[in-house]
């Protein structure tokens, strides 16, 4: 019986603890943090937390937690400037907040300079991570930083392709280009021309009183369409590129769906809601005790065809069959 009694009285010594930091976890309300490098008023005006972060927090419901009661967020949003953007992240760090997610590849670097503790979450679509540093290998990040990257080269040779097949003439082509980010792209789509026979001309414009300059030196350069690179700038002000673009009669392509429902021509990528939603998946995890250098980066998977048959008939083109035949939606 003393043997039993022992061995009960271990058993819940050993248990309470473990009880009570159960019940301390479940009381804690965790403080995520999103760094995205646009200013406050054009985030306001591209109503930009309102299109991305409910597919968040819709994700992090479904995982079990509650907005308010067992997290929080606080948001910074920052003009691209170097230096305003890594005070933005260190405004979080002091917070401070339990992870970080930053969007954009300005947006890592700057919170992987004011912190190497906070665990970092990356929507970043132009940075090869291991090649910069932010990991040390896909599998096995080792860092405090992980996510979801986009470096695929040949993703802009299929938008060239693509944009090849409406316009089978097509010899000169305008790159709208950020010049902020990281170059990673711009040197992928220049790579993709010379496979697919394109002269690429470079367009630069990193704000939107910049569109209507960079659109001036794509008709300059007698360029016969538009592809647009990735930036959450253009991703912001897709109609104004969209509208540009038909201005100066350009078959346009972009990198999410948006563009194409803006009325861009075509759109050739990932689902950008997709990616909010997936970053949940990483911040659950590290919330419930992952570490976030065992947490492998990801890379999206699944990329989507948008056409825009009114922009087409606007342009004066006729939509192969192969590109009506591959598409995953068409915009009437």
């Amino acid at each position: 019986m003393r043997r039993i009694g022992l061995a009960i009285v271990l058993t819940i010594s050993f248990t309470l603890p473990l009880l009570e930091a159960d019940a301390q976890l479940a009381r804690k309300v965790w403080r995520i943090g999103f760094l995205i490098p646009i200013s406050l008023p054009d985030a306001a005006s591209g109503m930009l937390s309102m299109r991305r972060f409910p597919l968040f927090t819709q994700r992090m419901t479904e995982l079990g937690w509650t907005e308010g009661q067992t997290f929080t967020m606080e948001s910074r949003f920052s003009e691209r400037d170097e230096q305003k953007l890594r005070s933005a992240a260190v405004d979080l760090v002091r917070l401070p907040v339990d992870v970080i997610v930053a969007v954009s590849s300005p947006a890592v670097s700057a919170a992987s300079a004011a912190t190497v503790t906070i665990p970092i979450i990356a929507i970043d679509l132009e940075t090869d991570p291991v090649a910069k540093g932010f990991a040390a290998s896909l599998a096995r990040p080792s860092k405090n930083i992980t996510g979801l990257f986009l470096d695929l080269p040949e993703l802009n040779g299929k938008r060239l392709q693509i944009l090849k097949e409406f316009v089978p003439t097509l010899s000169r082509v305008a790159v709208l280009w950020d010049p902020s980010l990281d170059p990673t792209p711009l040197k992928a789509a220049e790579l993709a021309a010379r496979t697919v026979s394109v002269d690429l001309r470079v367009a630069s414009a990193g704000r939107r009183e910049d569109f209507a300059q960079a659109f001036g030196e794509a008709t300059r350069q007698h360029a016969g369409a538009l592809l647009v690179v990735q930036s959450p700038a253009f991703d912001l002000y897709a109609k104004d590129i969209a509208d540009l673009a038909l201005k100066y009669r350009l078959p346009s392509i972009g990198l999410f769906n948006e563009f194409a429902k803006s009325g861009g021509l075509a759109s050739y990528g990932p689902d950008l809601r997709a990616l909010f939603a997936q970053s949940a998946n990483y911040v659950d995890r590290i919330l419930k005790g992952a570490q976030v250098g065992s947490l492998p980066i990801e890379r999206p998977v699944r990329f989507e065809l948008v056409v825009n048959v009114k922009t087409a008939n606007v342009l004066g083109l006729t939509i192969p069959q192969s590109i009506l035949a591959g598409a995953d939606e068409i915009i009437q």
